[in-house]
């Protein structure tokens, strides 16, 4: 029987089952995760789960009744793979052999390997981090933030939420720099510094101080704060590392078509979600990775009607690969959302509102829309996402 393996155990990994299931796949399909949940709802980690502590319960996702027979192998890294000889290695040295795979590895956090003690630091990417964080975030504790992108300052605003002192460094200029601009990013920094929240703009860690324990962090203008806890939220890597040696690209992620096959591969072999790279064909020209919430869902549907037509010896669609990139963030009262690509923008025009409220702003590039973004304008963000699509 025709075996598909899926490597990754998260929300991209889930719909590539689905989507095979829903396109007439048939034979087996096994997904492995390294973590030991089912895939599980990540955007909460840094905000309500750390407020009132991880419920796995209420994270799962709901699956398919037709991906009740999928096995699931939990808890186990995958560390090779040869794709010419078709097999995947696991981090307890086992062999597991495949006829079409899936990546759905998605990203671990950025690890500068700043000198000084590791018990007091941090990284939130999974279940087990935030229940890490979560323990140390009580009244009065002090914790230092390095970065200042949406994990950093959603978990700043939690933290103050309880109780804790919040200090961000960043080399950037604003709060959420590469998303919002400094129109936006500057609004936002005021939120967060009303709500007692302290930025050192233009500022890195040079290296952490204490012994057996985190105690402070010295800055590299050789300024000090002091911590009880650190949170390192610095951006993210895509997990291709296991996929080396197999002459595909993985210079930023996972090259694929748009049809979401991987280019250059010998097997029959996609991918789907954060660790994917493909040229989209609402910003096109460019293929990029995406991290946004919804492209595993979009990317899982087309990956796996893509490998359900290889495997019964179809051609995959060609038509070009249009989701609209979309995210949110809450942050204290404010709902910030945006449709389309901000962040490719060379310009950026306040429409409705004031930054330090509600407001919408359009993001242009050579004149076009590429994207928008609102902070508690929900509904004007409506038509913005019927242009985008329309554009």
């Amino acid at each position: 029987m025709t075996t598909v393996v899926i490597v990754g155990a998260g929300l991209g990994g889930l719909r590539a089952a689905e989507s095979l299931r829903a396109n007439g796949f048939v034979g087996e399909i096994t997904v492995i995760g390294d973590e030991p949940h089912m895939p599980y709802n990540r955007p909460p980690l840094s905000k309500e789960a750390l407020k009132s502590g991880l419920d796995m319960s209420t994270l799962e996702f709901r699956r398919k009744a037709s991906v009740a027979d999928v096995t699931w192998q939990l808890g186990s890294a995958v560390v090779a793979c040869d794709l010419s000889a078709r097999t995947i290695t696991l981090a307890d040295g086992s062999i597991v052999g495949f006829d079409a795979l899936v990546a759905a590895s998605g990203i671990r956090p950025r690890d500068f390997n700043i000198p000084g003690p590791r018990n007091g630091r941090h990284f939130l990417r999974a279940a087990a981090d935030a229940h890490a964080l979560r323990e140390q975030l009580v009244p009065g504790a002090r914790i230092v933030i390095l970065g200042s992108g949406f994990i950093g300052c959603e978990v700043a605003a939690t933290a103050r939420q309880l109780g804790c002192e919040v200090d961000i460094v960043t080399l950037d200029p604003v709060p959420m720099y590469r998303p919002l601009g400094t129109i936006l990013g500057a609004g936002m920094q005021a939120h967060h510094e009303e709500h007692g929240v302290r930025f050192h703009f233009g500022r890195s860690i040079t290296e952490f101080t204490g012994h057996d324990r985190v105690t402070g962090a010295v800055l590299d203008d050789d300024s000090s704060l002091e911590a009880d806890v650190v949170l390192e939220a610095v951006g993210s890597v895509p997990n291709t590392q296991w996929l080396a040696g197999n002459n595909i690209d993985l210079s930023d992620g996972i090259l694929t078509d748009s049809s979401l096959r991987v280019v250059g591969s010998p097997a029959p072999f996609v991918a789907v979600g954060d660790v994917a790279r493909y040229e989209n064909a609402l910003f096109p020209g460019v293929a990029r990775r995406i991290e946004h919430w919804n492209l595993p869902t979009d990317t899982g549907k087309r990956a796996g009607a893509t490998l359900a037509t290889l495997l019964t010896g179809g051609q995959p669609d060609q038509t070009p690969f249009a989701p609209m990139p979309s995210f949110w963030s809450d942050q204290y009262h404010c709902k910030v959302q945006s449709f389309g690509l901000p962040g490719i923008a060379d310009e950026i025009v306040i429409v409705g509102g004031e930054p330090s409220g509600e407001c919408v702003a359009e993001y242009r590039r050579d004149g076009a829309l590429v994207g928008v973004i609102g902070i508690n304008s929900t509904s004007a963000l409506v038509p913005y996402r019927t242009a985008l699509m329309a554009g």
